[in-house]
């Protein structure tokens, strides 16, 4: 038992090596690419969902829009893409070695989640040639919101369906009172939760802002992974928070790249993946807080604003308002990230006491 855990230690230690190195060795040939085909904005946005206007964000962020590229997000699900398929070519070509514990694909375990990596992240990256390129109807160019959310929801059905039909779930672990049988509704409260953590991308907007707030939670799910002995997908969680890494690198103030859609789309719907995979969704309000706080905060002032004709923040998301207010951006970046590390680490509390206490 000692010398499986060293192993299985080790092995998720080279593989978050693995992909820090990777995304190292990446990240300058895309910044230059980006740099290089002007991957940003045409123009800023000017405009909310809604259709009001937004002066507070425009004079905020217009400079930063227009100059700075989006597709950051390129960095993350290709270094997972790389350093998934090495894997398992060099398990494949030395099948007796120890680099055939670098192999994470699994069936029951990481199919799902780096396929909705994959079409999470191409449909985000869609999306931003259309906003590079100034094409679309949506705020600031890109997809309308109905398409996006239709076309995530297809995503969000398919895994339902793998998850219900291919593996076998029908039943949903309740905290403090065990598994409960669910059958045919676990399809719809899937595509409600993917929907609900679709939203949460709102997260990202300053610099650093989005992975050093998404790194504590997936570690948190990483954790509850190896606890319930879904090595593959913790090892999985594990590259996925190296590419996050080396993103963060570049992204902190001055930011080099924003992670943009093809980021944030793929994040989103895997994270929820994840959730439903260590069977623990009903930590997530707690783990993921900061983005519940940041969705939350959207939908109240888009509500305000329709039945109040008011608006409850200067800004919204959040992070925005506290903006406007003042606080310098560094320090909104620093105290979210040290907020989603205290509800992380609530959440696996939670999730320790309830099932083992």
């Amino acid at each position: 038992m000692y010398h499986e855990s060293i192993v299985l230690i080790t092995r998720a230690l080279s593989l978050f090596l693995l992909s820090f190195a990777v995304a190292l060795a990446l990240a300058p040939t895309l910044i230059r690419i980006l740099y290089r085909y002007k991957c940003w904005k045409k123009k800023p946005r000017t405009e909310t969902v809604g259709g009001a206007k937004t002066p507070i964000f425009t004079k905020l962020h217009a400079a930063k829009e227009v100059s700075t590229p989006r597709m950051g997000g390129i960095l993350i699900w290709l270094t997972v893409l790389i350093v998934t398929a090495v894997g398992y070519l060099l398990a494949r070509l030395f099948p007796d070695s120890s680099l055939r514990h670098l192999n994470i694909l699994s069936r029951s375990q990481t199919y799902l989640p780096l396929a909705t990596l994959l079409a999470g992240s191409l449909l985000g990256l869609v999306d931003d040639l259309m906003v590079i390129s100034d094409r679309g109807k949506y705020i600031g160019g890109g997809m309308r919101f109905k398409v996006r959310l239709i076309l995530i929801s297809v995503i969000a059905l398919v895994g339902a369906w793998w998850f219900y039909a291919k593996l076998g779930w029908s039943s949903l672990y309740v905290p403090f009172y065990g598994n409960i049988e669910i059958d045919g509704w676990y399809l719809v409260l899937f595509l409600v939760v993917t929907l609900a953590t679709f939203s949460s991308g709102v997260v990202d907007g300053l610099d650093g802002l989005s992975a050093g707030v998404m790194i504590p939670i997936f570690a948190a799910y990483g954790a509850i992974a190896y606890t319930r002995g879904s090595y593959d997908l913790a090892s999985f969680i594990v590259v996925l928070i190296g590419a996050l890494v080396t993103y963060l690198w570049f992204n902190v103030h001055p930011a080099k790249f924003y992670m943009s859609e093809t980021g944030m789309m793929g994040l989103s719907v895997t994270l929820a993946v994840i959730a439903f995979l260590t069977n623990a969704v009903f930590f997530l309000p707690l783990i993921g807080a900061v983005l519940v706080v940041e969705s939350a905060s959207v939908l109240i002032q888009l509500i305000s604003k329709r039945v109040f004709r008011r608006k409850v923040f200067l800004s919204a998301p959040i992070h925005h308002h506290l903006e406007a207010l003042g606080w310098p951006e560094s320090q909104i970046t620093m105290r979210f990230w040290i907020i989603s590390f205290a509800a992380s680490a609530l959440g696996l509390v939670a999730f320790f006491l309830a099932r083992y206490w």
